[in-house]
């Protein structure tokens, strides 16, 4: 191998290495195979694992991060996941919620997982108070990240910023005081909805 081709080959593995590598500061919450770290309220069998996510399809019934010790908490933080919609289905990512076994939470916010079901509230809205009437498309994965700190949501998917610095009412806020947990919704049978690369950062 010739000097410049041997730099050349050094310098291409140290970029794959480094593109390899975690983003500094952020931990997996989802292994990708197994639902290890996750506690379901409701069905149980509206939830699976499949090529690497996992997938909701069921009557409502939600999954919640519930970590593998003590409840975890996170009140200020940044959570990135890609999320898919199949054809017609509804869903959602709670944020700063607390389980429970049944029903829909009745803690924290809900950002909207839709694109082409019936309700008119699109995927990355915060629902029901700060709405995103303009789908994305099925089958295709979209990048949401959820930033919460000192009391502001802020919503992007694919880098389309849908909620910025939202602060409810005094007294309104939905926020888990000291923090909450993540669910992801099964809305009904009809909707099939997949959450992956599903990683979150504390932030101080």
């Amino acid at each position: 191998m010739k000097p410049f081709h041997a730099v050349f080959a050094v310098c291409a593995a140290l970029v794959v290495s480094a593109a390899a590598e975690p983003e500094a500061g952020f931990v997996s919450l989802f292994d990708g195979k197994t639902l290890e770290g996750w506690k379901v309220g409701g069905n149980a069998a509206a939830f699976k694992v499949e090529d690497g996510a996992i997938v909701a399809n069921g009557d409502c019934s939600h999954i919640f991060y519930v970590g593998k010790g003590e409840a975890p908490k996170y009140e200020n933080f940044e959570l990135r996941l890609d999320v898919m919609t199949k054809p017609n289905s509804n869903g959602g990512v709670y944020i700063s919620t607390v389980y429970q076994e049944k029903g829909w939470p009745s803690h924290g916010y809900e950002v909207q997982v839709n694109n082409t079901q019936s309700d008119w509230r699109k995927s990355g809205g915060l629902y029901g108070i700060v709405d995103n009437k303009e789908p994305f498309k099925d089958n295709e994965w979209m990048k949401y990240v959820i930033r919460v700190e000192g009391g502001k949501v802020n919503v992007t998917v694919n880098d389309k910023v849908l909620v910025k610095d939202y602060v409810a009412e005094e007294g309104k806020s939905k926020l888990e005081k000291g923090g909450g947990t993540f669910a992801f919704q099964a809305h009904d049978p009809g909707s099939t909805t997949l959450y992956k690369n599903i990683r979150v950062k504390a932030l101080k």
